[in-house]
Parts: C-alpha cells; structure tokens; sequence
C-alpha cells in the first residue's frame, strides 16, 4: 500500500444530505396525508348531507305519487285549503299568535 490515508468525509456528507432528503419527504408526506383526511371528512359530511337529502325528496316524491294515484277530490281539497285557506263549514281554525 502506499500509506496514503484515505479520507472518507464526502461519504459522511452524502449520508447526511440522504437523511435530510428522505426526512424532508417523510414530512411532506405526512402533511399531505393530514390534508386528505380533512378532505375525505368534508366529503363524508357532504355526503350525509346529500343523503339526507336524497331522503327528503323520496319522501316528498312518494306523497305526490299518493296523491296522483289516489282521488282528485284530496289533490283538489288540499289546493283549496293550502294555497285559499278554505274550510268546511263545521270546522273551527285555531291560529298561534305568540309566535312560538
């Protein structure tokens, strides 16, 4: 051998500067992580308030489909005592005025 000492610091910078990168993407994935769970939170509360949604309208479609099968007669008596505000004769109506 010729007695020449071998410096090995560039193999210690290259370890270093490896442990930096892979920390640095560590992190970033793990921020990245922590923003898709919030994502994924806000669309599963979207979600279940489509849902409920959805609910609301089959349930309304359902009644509309009731009254379309059913009689005239109860499509024409709920128009008159919704949007005219009639009643029978023998009928008494009671109004809350306290506003509650």
């Amino acid at each position: 051998m010729s007695g020449k000492p071998v410096k090995r610091k560039p193999k210690k910078q290259r370890s270093i500067i490896v442990r930096v990168f892979v920390l640095g993407v560590c992190v970033y994935m793990i921020v990245t992580l922590g923003s898709l769970l919030g994502k994924l939170n806000e669309s599963r509360a979207e979600l279940k308030a489509l849902k409920e949604q959805e609910t609301q309208m089959i349930t309304e479609i359902n009644e509309l489909r009731s009254l379309l099968e059913g009689d005239n007669n109860k499509i024409i008596e709920k128009a008159a005592r919704e949007r005219l505000g009639y009643i029978y004769p023998d009928e008494q109506i009671f109004e809350d005025i306290s506003g509650n």
